[in-house]
């Protein structure tokens, strides 16, 4: 089954029809997909350029960009070639001459006696408007040209007066004497697709000349197929309803993309919409409207003969799953034809596809309750209270707020489901972060209403606000009271009771907010006991119970230096999910505390790994989607060194985050660039993001905050700031006592990298407290840089290269090169350089560099001393890197002083 999507659109325009145009005259605006065709554009290029080469023909379906790719190659020529543009008329092939007939007219009247004559003459007047340059005639045409222009153009080919690109939908559309020269490989075929989603990008990046967001990118890709014609359409439309907008130099989305009154859109879908039958119509009506169907349900309304010839002619798309669902390959068709259907329509079409009865929620999927939950909304029906609590609830667990408000407050305080509602209110202004409004929501909940509550919502209502206090500072210190108060109610009831008695597990839920609280503090030490209890399958029945915390003893484990078995729990819980996929928000609070075990134990690679997109069969990729992804790579990327590659994501997470806000990311995002800015060596974009993060208030969990701490001090340090570096010691030592190893570990190896012998001491004493490699390079480190071992700072390198954490292999490169030069060893001096030189072309800004026997410089220093060799004065680098002249000076002193030179032109080629 081909995929045609504009096979019923409209093609481009041409530039003028008939009309001889110079190369340099194809405007840039015409050309915004060719950088998404490079490969398509060689091609061509080649066939023109090659002697025994005719021509090229350029096909594919309609909006894919023929007739820009064919202007674009023959501009690339130069202005040597003479260009001559040749289109059907409007009567087609039924016109003698249709497509030269400009030419014709300017033939004298001698020419006019025969078709001979004219081929003469037609060819002859090619020939002298094209003065001696070669001549490429472009050919658009959309069905099959008349055949005395045929002849007059396989003359003109055969003859060497021209070379051709011809733009047809397919070869057959071209005159049949061109197959042979297809055949014959005098012409080639060039044919065009729809572009992939990285084709997308760039076609994008051309469009908006700035960069766009991944969510950008993945939703317009979507939507139109990768059909550039369409693309262009819908970024215009968007650009002018406003929800396309430029944040902080990244094209991103306000909200969701809604296609209401997109007038260039509405007419490609209208081409097609008068040629297709009664019943297509009202397929496509009806999956625009439902979204999808189920396979069964959708032929038993319209018949499998209309579905299945749908099918064929790439209308709709049907998937592998158990239910086979039905929907529109492009999404916009639905879209579009949406905003055409009135609510009359629309409540008919939903009777059709209901039979009069409304579905249970207990047997619809998620993604199911959110479509007929959005089809009852468009058509002004309303939702039974059932629907929207269960629609509520699912909005929350795939990340959409706003849809989750709407339908929670179509539950009135008299339904039974209120209470709920509320608490998925909750959770929606907390995604929104508006902690504020979110306790709001909770509070209207009054005393007399929650003691009429089961136990088991009670507890949900009770986790929930403790939840809610966590993220607002002032109300953290009050959770501990509000759980007591739950458990004196719950506690009697449960006593007498066992598991699956509703008291039991409702105290089980407040146990469960009391693990969350310790978490959120960082109090990981002493709840590890209770957390093992509650996690043995043998002593707790309870499932959902067990399972959640498991996966915070797994956190907790990662934070105390147990980063192995907290891997190996991870793994194991990873197995036993699929079981509890009734666990609403399992997966997801499973795989964001994994991302953290993961990036504790320096396994970033796999970090990145969970934040591949997920398909129908990969339900256990992280949830979160556009932001909170791109931010969770570029912190990944960031903590291993990779500044360069974090940039991409992280820039774009936080555009996107600025406009919508989701709970505490913000702060984390510019944190995190912050510090990738500053890895790259661009002081000015590492400050101006630093101060953006002491401008934004807010406060996150233990782990949210100690990422956001960590990225701004070692952006710091890289800056030269030493109060930065005195930051991540002080930390070290506060997370030493409180028990968290691994934080203190990590921090204390950021600190020191150029550390004392006490800094080394402590460093290879903190990871004798740890597992895994990473704390095997933290010891390998602090031995070799104490006692000067560069056979140690090898062996630290070599397994850091293992967790291909760049910086800290260069780290120990640097000063095993330093090292094994003072020690006389060449060999390993040597294996350290030529190792130190593979990762100075992916590491653009080294920690260390080395020395040739002279103490090191500081990241500081080395930046201004390459600065200065470069002839930078000191009024120059103070501007750059906002300092004073005085602090230049000191640290240009300090560099002469370390490296034994006197002037700046020696500093050329030591740094």
């Amino acid at each position: 089954m081909s995929i045609e999507p504009l096979s019923w659109g409209r093609g481009s325009t041409p530039q003028g029809d008939r009309l001889p145009t110079p190369p340099s005259a194809a405007p840039e605006n015409q050309q915004w997909s060719v950088p998404a065709r490079s490969a398509n554009l060689d091609a061509v290029r080649t066939a023109l350029t090659s002697e025994n080469s005719l021509g090229v023909v350029i096909t594919g379906a309609r909006g894919v960009g023929k007739s820009s790719l064919a202007r674009a190659a023959v501009a690339d020529l130069g202005p040597d070639i003479w260009s001559l543009q040749l289109r059907n008329g409007p009567s087609g092939s039924s016109t003698p001459y249709g497509c030269l007939s400009f030419l014709l007219a300017r033939l004298p009247q001698a020419y006019m006696g025969s078709p001979t004559a004219i081929l003469r003459g037609i060819t002859s007047l090619i020939r002298s408007d094209a003065a001696g340059r070669p001549c490429i005639i472009t050919l658009d045409t959309s069905s099959s040209i008349d055949d005395m222009s045929a002849g007059v153009l396989l003359n003109v080919l055969l003859t060497g007066t021209a070379k051709i690109v011809a733009v047809a939908p397919n070869s057959s559309d071209l005159p049949p004497d061109f197959h042979w020269l297809l055949t014959d490989r005098k012409l080639t075929e060039v044919r065009l697709s729809n572009l992939n989603e990285l084709q997308t990008r760039q076609v994008l990046l051309s469009l908006l000349g700035h960069r766009v967001a991944s969510s950008l990118v993945s939703t317009y890709h979507q939507m139109v197929g990768g059909n550039p014609l369409l693309l262009k359409a819908l970024v215009t439309e968007q650009q002018l309803s406003g929800n396309l907008v430029l944040s902080d130099s990244v094209w991103t989305l306000r909200d969701k993309v809604v296609l209401d009154g997109a007038a260039s859109l509405d007419d490609i879908v209208r081409s097609r919409w008068s040629r297709e039958t009664s019943q297509t119509r009202e397929v496509i009506e009806m999956l625009s409207c439902a979204r999808r169907v189920e396979l069964s349900r959708l032929t038993a309304i319209y018949g499998a003969d209309v579905i299945a010839d749908m099918e064929d002619g790439g209308l709709l798309e049907i998937d592998e799953s158990e239910y086979r669902w039905v929907s529109l390959r492009e999404k916009y068709i639905g879209d579009v034809v949406r905003t055409w259907l009135s609510i009359s329509r629309r409540r008919e079409l939903r009777h059709v596809m209901l039979g009069g009865a409304e579905p249970d929620p207990a047997s619809m999927t998620v993604e199911e309750l959110m479509s007929f939950a959005a089809w009852t909304h468009e058509c002004e029906a309303e939702l039974s209270p059932g629907l929207a609590l269960a629609a509520a609830q699912a909005a929350v667990q795939l990340f959409d707020p706003r849809f989750a408000l709407t339908y929670a407050d179509m539950l009135r305080r008299t339904d039974a489901g209120w209470a709920p509602a509320q608490r998925h209110k909750a959770s929606a202004y907390l995604q929104l972060d508006m902690p504020v409004q979110a306790l709001a929501a909770l509070d209207d909940i009054s005393q007399p209403e929650l003691d009429a509550l089961d136990p088991e919502e009670y507890a949900q209502i009770v986790a929930a606000k403790a939840r809610v206090m966590l993220s607002i500072p002032e109300q953290a210190g009050k959770v501990p009271e509000l759980l007591a108060s739950a458990r004196e109610r719950l506690e009697p009831a449960a006593q007498d009771s066992s598991w699956p008695a509703p008291a039991v597990i409702a105290v089980n839920r407040v146990a469960l907010s009391e693990f969350e609280y310790q978490a959120h503090a960082g109090n990981f030490s002493a709840m590890i006991p209770a957390l093992e209890r509650a996690a043995d399958p043998a002593a707790n029945p309870d499932t959902g119970y067990r399972l959640q915390s498991a996966i915070i003893l797994m956190t907790a484990l990662a934070f105390t230096g147990r980063e192995m078995d907290a891997l190996g729990l991870m793994r194991q819980l990873g197995g036993q999910l699929t079981d509890a996929s009734h666990i609403v928000g399992l997966r997801e609070r499973y795989t964001k505390e994994a991302f953290f075990v993961l990036l504790l134990a320096g396994q970033w690679r796999r970090c990145i790994d969970l934040l591949t997109p997920f398909s129908a069969g990969q339900l256990h990729r992280l949830p979160f989607r556009s932001a909170a992804t791109e931010l969770a790579a570029g912190v990944a990327y960031a903590f291993s060194g990779r500044g360069e590659a974090a940039l991409e994501p992280l820039i774009s997470a936080t555009a996107q985050l600025e406009l919508q806000p989701v709970q505490t990311a913000l702060r984390t995002g510019y944190a995190a660039t912050a510090l990738a800015y500053a890895q790259t060596g661009n002081a000015g974009f590492a400050r101006k993001y630093l101060t953006k993060l002491q401008r934004t208030s807010g406060r996150a969990g233990f782990a949210a905050e100690c990422v956001i701490d960590f990225c701004a001090l070692v952006a710091g340090r890289w800056l030269g700031d030493p109060e930065a570096v005195a930051g991540l010691k002080q930390g070290a030592r506060r997370n030493l006592e409180a028990g968290r190893a691994t934080v203190a570990g990590i921090y204390l190896l950021a600190a020191t990298v150029n550390g004392s012998d006490a800094d080394f001491r402590l460093l290879e004493e903190i990871a004798g407290h740890r597992q895994g490699p990473l704390a095997d390079v933290s010891r390998l480190i602090a031995v070799g840089s104490r006692t000067k071992d560069a056979k140690a700072l090898l062996a630290g390198g070599e397994l850091a290269a293992t967790l291909e954490l760049d910086a800290v292999e260069a780290r120990c490169m640097a000063l095993a090169v330093d090292f094994a030069r003072q020690d006389g060893d060449a060999l390993s001096a040597r294996t350290a350089q030529a190792r130190l030189d593979i990762l100075a072309a992916t590491v653009s800004n080294l920690p260390i560099v080395p020395s040739s026997g002279s103490p090191l410089l500081t990241s500081r220093e080395r930046q201004i001393a390459r600065m200065a060799g470069r002839g930078a004065s000191n009024r120059d680098i103070a501007m750059e890197m906002g300092v004073s002249v005085r602090t230049v000076e000191g640290h240009l002193y300090q560099v002469f002083t370390k490296l034994g030179v006197t002037s700046r032109g020696d500093l050329t080629g030591l740094v």
